[in-house]
C-alpha cells in the first residue's frame, strides 16, 4: 500500500491518458453505426448523470456563481463539447486512430501560439525551432513522409479535420483561461449540458436513437464513462498534487497508447507514423519551454474529449 501511495499521482495520470486513448480506439468502431453527431450526443448525454453528482459531491459548488459565467461556459460547449468531439469523431471516419492522436499531439504548440498571437504571452528562440519542428512532424504524418508532395490536393480528410478540431480545442482552451473561481468538474458538468441543450434537436432530426449492436454499446459506454469521466477526474486529482510541468509530461504517452491499442486490435505502425510522432514530441517539448503554471494545468487539461 504504501507503494501504491508513492506512485499514486503516476498512477492516476498514466490512466487518464490512456482512457483518452481509447477514445480514438472505440471512437472508430462506434462511428461504423453512429453518426458523429449521434455519438458526441449520447456520450455526453450518459456522463453528465455522472458529472452532476460527481462535481457536487467534490466541488459543492454554488452553481448560481457557475452560471454567472453561462456565456463562457456556452462557448466552453460549442467549442469543446461539440466542435472537438463532432470533428474528431468525423475525422476517425477517414483516418486511423493514430494518425489522428499523432495529429493532436501537436496541440500544445497551437495553445501557445495562439497564445502568444493573441494574448501575447513571450515565445523565445527556441519556443519558436520547436514550432518548426512539431509543424514538420505533423507534415510527416499527413504526407505520408512524402514531403516533396506538400503543395498534393489528396491528402486524407480525416487527417485534415484533424486539423480543424485541434483549432477547436486551442480556443476552447484560451476562453478557459480567462475563467476564475469556478471548479474544473463544475465547470465541465454546465458546459456539457449547454452541449446537450444545443444538440438536441439536430439528434432527434437524426433519428435516434439508432439501433445498435450490443457491441457499438459497449463501445459508447466506455467513452460515456472512462474519456468523458473517469480521465477528467483522475488528471484533477493528480494535478492537484504535483508541479503542472510534471503532468504535462504524461501527455506525450497519448500516442503510445494509441499505437499499442491500435496493435492490439490488429493494426500496423508504419515507421513513417513513429518518425512524425518524434518529431512532433520533441517539437512539443522545446515550444512548451517556459515557466510553469499550476492553476492554468487544470484549465488546459488538453484531453477533455
Amino acid at each position: 500500500m504504501l507503494i501504491l501511495g508513492k506512485y499514486r499521482n503516476a498512477l492516476f495520470l498514466i490512466l487518464a491518458v490512456l482512457f483518452w486513448a481509447g477514445n480514438y480506439i472505440a471512437g472508430k468502431y462506434v462511428v461504423t453505426e453512429l453518426t458523429p453527431l449521434q455519438l458526441t450526443f449520447v456520450r455526453w448525454f450518459i456522463a453528465i448523470f455522472l458529472l452532476l453528482p460527481i462535481a457536487q459531491w467534490r466541488e459543492r459548488p454554488d452553481w448560481k456563481q457557475v452560471l454567472i459565467e453561462w456565456k463562457k461556459l456556452l462557448a466552453l460547449a460549442i467549442l469543446g463539447i461539440i466542435g472537438y468531439n463532432f470533428v474528431l469523431y468525423e475525422a476517425l471516419r477517414f483516418t486511423t486512430p493514430l494518425n489522428a492522436a499523432l495529429i493532436n499531439s501537436i496541440n500544445p504548440v497551437t495553445i501557445f501560439l495562439f497564445s502568444s498571437l493573441l494574448l501575447h504571452e513571450r515565445i523565445s528562440p527556441i519556443n519558436i525551432l520547436g514550432l518548426l519542428i512539431s509543424l514538420t512532424g505533423v507534415l510527416v504524418v499527413l504526407t505520408d513522409g512524402q514531403l516533396q508532395q506538400i503543395l498534393r490536393i489528396d491528402y486524407n480528410i480525416g487527417d485534415l479535420l484533424m486539423l480543424i478540431a485541434i483549432l477547436s480545442w486551442t480556443f476552447y482552451t484560451l476562453i478557459g483561461r480567462k475563467m476564475h473561481g469556478i471548479p474544473p468538474i463544475s465547470a465541465l458538468t454546465v458546459s456539457s449540458l449547454f452541449g446537450l441543450i444545443l444538440l438536441f434537436p439536430f439528434a432527434m432530426l437524426s433519428g435516434f436513437p439508432p439501433a445498435l449492436t450490443n457491441g457499438t454499446w459497449g463501445g459508447i459506454l466506455y467513452i460515456a464513462l472512462f474519456p468523458s469521466v473517469g480521465s477528467f477526474l483522475l488528471w484533477n486529482m493528480a494535478v492537484l498534487k504535483i508541479q503542472a510541468n510534471q503532468a504535462g509530461v504524461y501527455l506525450n504517452l497519448l500516442p503510445v497508447f494509441t499505437a499499442m491499442l491500435s496493435m492490439l486490435t490488429g493494426n500496423t505502425v508504419t515507421f513513417v507514423q513513429i518518425v512524425g510522432g518524434f518529431l512532433v514530441f520533441a517539437g512539443v517539448y522545446l515550444t512548451t519551454q517556459k515557466k510553469a503554471n499550476p492553476a492554468a494545468a487544470c484549465r488546459d487539461n488538453p484531453m477533455e474529449g
